[in-house]
C-alpha cells in the first residue's frame, strides 16, 4: 500500500506543473494533427509520398516544444519583445538574399534540407510584440495605435514583398483582433479598414462609394479626438484610396490577380485560375452527407485538385467523409476557439490575455479563409488550414502559439479556471 501511494505521489509530482493547463485545448489540437496526417495520406496514397508521416513527426516536435513553453513564465517575453521583433525582421530580410523561390514566391530558407518559412514564425513573434506593447495601456490613444501600426508595418511589408498575400492578411487579422481586445476604439478600427473598402466600392458603384466616404467621415467625427481635422483626413484618405485602386491592382502579381478574378467568376477560366475552386466544390459536393469513404474519393484519389494536401485538404475531407466529417472538423475548431476565449478571460494579466486573443485571431482567420476558398466563398490566398494542412513551418508556428496560450492557462489561479 505504501509503495502504491509513493508511486501515485511520484506521478502527481511529475504532472503537477501542468495541473492548470487546458487539456481540452491540447487534445483538440493533437486530434486535428493526427487527423490531418490521415487525410494527407489519403490524398497522396497513389503517389507514394510520405508527407503524412512528416506531418506527424513535425506535429510531435511541435507538441514537445509546446509542452516545454507551457512550463515557462510567459511574462519574461515582455522584456524580450524587441529582440524578438528584430529577429523576425532579420529573418524576413534574409529571405530576400538567401531565400529559395517556389510557386512564384521567395519565402523559404533551406537549412540542411529543411525549408524554413520565416513568415510563419513571424506571426507568433508579432503576437508577442503587440501583446507586450498593448498590455499596460488601459485606453490606447490614437498616437499609441499609430506607433504600433508603424511597428507592425515593417514585417508586414517584408512579407507582402515576398510576395505572400495570404500571410500578410493574417497579420492584419492578428492586429485588428488584438487592438479590439486591447480596448482600441472600434471606430478607429473601422477607419483603418475604410481605405480598402473605398477601393472595393469605387470599382463596384460610385454612389455606394460616395455613401461610404460620408459614413467614414461621420465615424471620424464621432470617435477621433480632433473632429474637424480627423474628419477631413478620413474623407481625404478614402477619396484618394478610391481613385488609387487601379494603382494598387497593378502592384499585385499576375497570379494574385488571377486568384482574385477567379474567385469572382471561376467558370470564366475553368482550366486556369478557376480550376482549383471548381474542382474543390465538385469534391465537397460529391461527398454529400456521409462521404464516399476514406481513400475512396474520386476527385481526391485521381488527383484532380493540385496541392490538395496543403491549401485544399478540406475538400478531401468533404469528399471522403461528407457533411458529417466537415461538421466534426468545425466542431473541433469551435472547441479550440472557445478554450482560447476562456483562457483570455481568466488570464492573470492583460499580457497573457492578449497572447491568447492573438493566437485566436491567427487561427480563426485562417480557418475562415481556408474553408471559404474551398467552398468558393473566398479567393485562393495560399492560407493553410491550421493543424490539418501539410506545412512544417505552419504546423510548428501553430504549436508555438499553443504553447504560449497553455503557459497563460497554467499560471491562472485555480479558482479562475472554472469561471
Amino acid at each position: 500500500m505504501l509503495q502504491r501511494i509513493q508511486v501515485r505521489n511520484r506521478w502527481k509530482s511529475i504532472f503537477k506543473p501542468w495541473e492548470e493547463a487546458d487539456p481540452w485545448l491540447f487534445a483538440a489540437c493533437i486530434a486535428l494533427t493526427i487527423f490531418g496526417g490521415i487525410m494527407i495520406h489519403s490524398v497522396e496514397i497513389n503517389q507514394g509520398l510520405i508527407n503524412w508521416w512528416r506531418h506527424w513527426v513535425t506535429g510531435a516536435v511541435g507538441l514537445f516544444l509546446a509542452i516545454i513553453i507551457s512550463r515557462c513564465r510567459y511574462q519574461i517575453l515582455i522584456e524580450w519583445k524587441w529582440p524578438i521583433y528584430i529577429l523576425i525582421n532579420l529573418s524576413l530580410i534574409a529571405v530576400r538574399f538567401i531565400g529559395t523561390t517556389g510557386l512564384g514566391a521567395q519565402r523559404w530558407i533551406n537549412i540542411g534540407g529543411f525549408y524554413l518559412q520565416p513568415s510563419e514564425f513571424a506571426k507568433v513573434g508579432m503576437i508577442i510584440t503587440l501583446a507586450a506593447l498593448l498590455h499596460d495601456k488601459t485606453v490606447p490613444t490614437v498616437g499609441n495605435m499609430l506607433r504600433m501600426l508603424a511597428i507592425m508595418a515593417v514585417p508586414w511589408g517584408l512579407i507582402f514583398a515576398e510576395p505572400n498575400l495570404g500571410t500578410s492578411l493574417v497579420f492584419g487579422a492578428i492586429t485588428m483582433g488584438m487592438f479590439y481586445w486591447g480596448n482600441v476604439n472600434p471606430g478607429w478600427l473601422i477607419l483603418l479598414f475604410s481605405p480598402l473598402i473605398s477601393v472595393l466600392f469605387n470599382n463596384l458603384s460610385t454612389p455606394i462609394w460616395i455613401a461610404w466616404v460620408v459614413v467614414a467621415g461621420i465615424i471620424a467625427w464621432r470617435t477621433l479626438p480632433w473632429p474637424w481635422l480627423g474628419t477631413f483626413g478620413a474623407v481625404l484618405v478614402n477619396v484618394v484610396s478610391g481613385h488609387l485602386g487601379h494603382i494598387f491592382w497593378n502592384v499585385l502579381k499576375d497570379y494574385q490577380k488571377m486568384r482574385l478574378t477567379g474567385f469572382l467568376n471561376p467558370e470564366k477560366d475553368p482550366l486556369g485560375s478557376g480550376y482549383h475552386l471548381i474542382q474543390s466544390r465538385i469534391a465537397i459536393g460529391a461527398g454529400e452527407l456521409k462521404g464516399r469513404g476514406l481513400f475512396q474519393g474520386t476527385q481526391t484519389q485521381l488527383n484532380f485538385i493540385p496541392e490538395q494536401h496543403t491549401d485544399f485538404i478540406f475538400s478531401a475531407i468533404g469528399e471522403e467523409l461528407g457533411f458529417i466529417g466537415c461538421i466534426a472538423v468545425l466542431l473541433i475548431f469551435w472547441i479550440i476557439c472557445f478554450r482560447l476565449v476562456t483562457i483570455a478571460q481568466t488570464a492573470n494579466d492583460n499580457f497573457g490575455s492578449l497572447l491568447a486573443i492573438g493566437v485566436l485571431s491567427m487561427l480563426i482567420f485562417q480557418v475562415f479563409v481556408n474553408i471559404g476558398m474551398n467552398i468558393g466563398l473566398a479567393p485562393v490566398t495560399g492560407i493553410p488550414l491550421p493543424f490539418l494542412s501539410y506545412g512544417n513551418a505552419s504546423l510548428l508556428s501553430n504549436f508555438l502559439g499553443l504553447g504560449l496560450v497553455e503557459a497563460v492557462a497554467s499560471q491562472r489561479q485555480r479558482k479562475k479556471r472554472w469561471n
